[in-house]
């Protein structure tokens, strides 16, 4: 029997401008220098330099005049996009680096999608790709099903597509590095892992251990994650012996594998160009936008004046395609001057409301001065959309005096102490992985005695909210932890 149904959809379809602001306002410093060079290459009218100031143009011939398409203003909170996790990163290989240690490692999504673009797939593949990448979570999940990402990508981008391509495209992403990338859970984190191993490996020994492991965690994976030891041993006729190697085998795969580009505190020191500078000046902190290698831009008075003699005589149909040509370059340039204007003010204005929020923790970095914030917060502060901070926040990195840090290492939820006090859950974070650290290994800590530990210490926490905090930590279950 067929079934008709009428049914209201609103879509919102950005402009091209609006898109390319969005855009804009996503890049990090590094890639704001590559973006400004390929504009500049793409647009004569564009040259680098400062526009001179009123006194110093009095004889030279007017610029010309022309009207603007659209106003900057109104892309910035004029859209609905999804708020990605991950976009780029602002990592270098250029000599001009600044030499200091930061929190965490550089971009997830900026490795896949550089191992993306050498990719042979066809343009809606690669584009479905690219969002599926922005998609992922810092541990390298897709936590949304593939119905609910069609749905998003027609009504928020108006871009249609079937749940067959998506999955196509999701195979795709998986292939890339680091293994198990692109999961949507555990078990098929871990299933894709064992089957790079096996792809990678030409020792038949191996090969059949690895075989071995894969059936256990595609067949029996509910009975290994409970550690029901005795039920697979006799479903697959194996010893105990055999067992342990197979659970080594599986303790060595990654559960969190977009983990090793976040990393802590202690790592390795790598390279950074960051795009805010946070200095204390008189006792106050103050911020800037690095701007070393990003140049100023002026419009071109060649252009502009060639324009002018244009208008003061009839045109041949050359002369006007000439003019077009001109117009419409100037237009495009001068916006584009704009959207730059436009995208400092706003990352300054995110910045500052940051900081002013965490002033106290920013004397010195200390975590426990850390308040509770949210985008909703720096949104209310900023009057700025919550999906305008989510894009700062989600790409930029900050200098100060105690080392480099994202954005988003700011950002945490709130819990009430048992005196009242408000504090950051980075804390109990914190808290919770040193217990975890140096617990025995023999009898590790579940999560009702992790629970139990925070209450003694003042945080009121439930078990749940300490199993929730232990996965976002990328650590296993006391099940899981257990040494044999």
């Amino acid at each position: 029997m067929l079934n008709q149904r009428l049914q209201q959809k609103m879509l919102q379809k950005l402009s091209p401008q609006q898109i390319q602001l969005i855009k804009l306002l996503e890049l990090p410093t590094l890639q704001l220098e590559q973006r400004i060079k390929k504009e500049i290459e793409e647009n004569p009218v564009l040259e680098e330099g400062k526009e001179k100031e009123e006194n110093e143009t009095e004889n030279e011939e007017p610029e010309s005049e022309y009207d603007d398409e659209f106003s900057v203003d109104d892309y910035i909170n004029d859209e609905d996009t999804p708020d990605y996790r991950l976009h780029v990163n602002n990592y270098s290989k250029d000599d001009k680096k600044v030499d200091m240690p930061y929190s965490e490692g550089f971009s997830l999504q900026e490795y896949l999608l550089d191992q993306l673009s050498l990719k042979d797939l066809t343009t809606e593949t690669k584009a479905l790709a690219v969002y599926l990448i922005g998609s992922l979570d810092e541990a390298g999940y897709l936590r949304r099903d593939i119905e609910s990402i069609v749905d998003d990508l027609a009504f928020s981008l108006n871009i249609m597509t079937e749940d067959k391509l998506l999955e196509d495209a999701l195979s795709e992403v998986q292939t890339l590095d680091p293994p198990g990338i692109g999961a949507r859970d555990l078990q098929e984190c871990l299933l894709l892992q064992v089957a790079r191993k096996t792809e990678n490996s030409d020792n038949d020994e191996y090969n059949i251990l690895l075989k071995s492991v894969y059936s256990v965690l595609n067949d029996f994976f509910e009975e290994f994650s409970k550690k029901h030891y005795n039920k697979i041993t006799q479903k697959l006729d194996i010893d105990n012996n055999y067992l342990k190697l197979i659970v080594e085998e599986i303790l060595k795969l990654n559960p969190k594998p977009g983990s090793v580009f976040a990393g802590d505190l202690n790592k390795t020191a790598q390279h950074i160009n960051p795009d805010f500078i946070l200095e204390i000046v008189d006792g106050d902190p103050v911020i800037s936008l690095n701007q070393r290698n990003v140049p100023d831009l002026r419009i071109s008075k060649t252009y502009s004046n060639l324009l002018q003699g244009y208008k003061k005589k009839k045109k041949t149909s050359d002369e006007k395609n000439a003019v077009t040509f001109v117009k419409q370059k100037l237009d495009a340039a001068k916006w584009f001057i704009d959207a730059l204007k436009q995208r400092q003010n706003t990352l300054l204005h995110t910045m500052s409301s940051i900081v002013n929020y965490q002033k106290e923790y920013f004397w010195d970095g200390d975590e426990t001065k850390m308040r509770p914030m949210i985008l909703k917060d720096i949104s209310d502060i900023t009057g700025l959309d919550i999906s305008t901070i989510s894009r700062v926040a989600n790409s930029k990195y900050i200098q100060t005096h105690f080392g480099i840090f994202p954005l988003k290492y700011f950002f945490s939820e709130g819990m009430e102490t048992e005196d009242g006090a408000q504090v950051s859950t980075r804390e109990i974070k914190h808290i919770l992985n040193e217990c975890i650290e140096n617990e025995n290994k023999k009898k590790p800590l579940t999560d009702e005695k992790l629970a139990k530990i925070l209450q003694e210490k003042g945080y009121l926490i439930a078990r749940r909210t300490v199993a929730k905090y232990r996965e976002q930590l990328g650590i296993l279950v006391a099940r899981l932890r257990k040494e044999l």
